[in-house]
């Protein structure tokens, strides 16, 4: 029986952290898909759940919880020995500040509805979406492979087993690789991006996995 309903995208890289974190943890969930596409996130029913209109958002121990670095916060916090952030202050600081670096750097300017705008100013000219992608993802990764530079960098971003700033890695580099952008000179956390696909928590999260929610 599942313990929780997560409400996502399959492309939602704040969705994919969460599933990420679920299927790490053993948490048996219910997908609830949410058609961005359709504008399904801007409807009633998902502003009842999130006034924000976003996805994901995780229905679980009696509570409905949004915002996914929160949510994976939670579930560290509420499942012992979970590891997604470290027990020592330092530790914790150092994958928040990688985790940050993803969720509230890149993924802000090149979330769906951004990357639309901007687009829509350039008179629906898509090469302009996907210039600014690439841009803005390639730097961005760019700058998080300069931050892996450290001796707390093992086969994963902090240490030998995975955090929550694995699982805000790899969604970023699905979409390095949707878009095309260059992270050619990134070798330490592509390694790790490969380290990750090869655990079966990190598989069975990814979009191509999931797959787009039924017309």
């Amino acid at each position: 029986m599942a313990e929780a309903v997560l409400y996502d995208y399959w492309r939602s890289s704040a969705a994919y952290r969460v599933r990420i974190a679920l299927n790490l943890l053993g948490i048996a969930y219910d997908a609830a898909p949410v058609n961005l596409l359709k504008g399904e996130h801007k409807a009633p029913p998902n502003l009842g759940r999130n006034p924000q209109g976003l996805v994901p958002t995780l229905e679980i121990d009696g509570l409905t919880l949004t915002q996914s670095l929160a949510v994976i916060e939670y579930l560290n916090e509420t499942r012992a020995g979970s590891g997604l952030l470290p027990d020592d202050a330092a530790g914790r600081h150092r994958v928040r500040a990688l985790s940050y670096a993803i969720a509230m750097e890149i993924h802000p300017v090149c979330n769906m509805s951004v990357a639309g705008h901007v687009m829509k100013l350039a008179g629906g000219d898509e090469s302009v979406r996907v210039e600014w992608m690439r841009k803005f993802i390639g730097e961005g990764l760019r700058a998080f492979e300069a931050m892996l530079d450290a001796p707390q960098t093992g086969t994963f971003c902090h240490g030998d087993t995975p955090t929550m700033a694995d699982l805000c890695l790899v969604p970023q580099l699905y979409n390095a690789e949707r878009w095309g952008a260059d992270i050619s000179a990134c070798s330490r956390l592509r390694s790790i991006g490969d380290r990750c696909a090869a655990i079966d928590a990190f598989a069975a999260a990814h979009p191509d996995r999931v797959g787009p929610p039924p017309d």
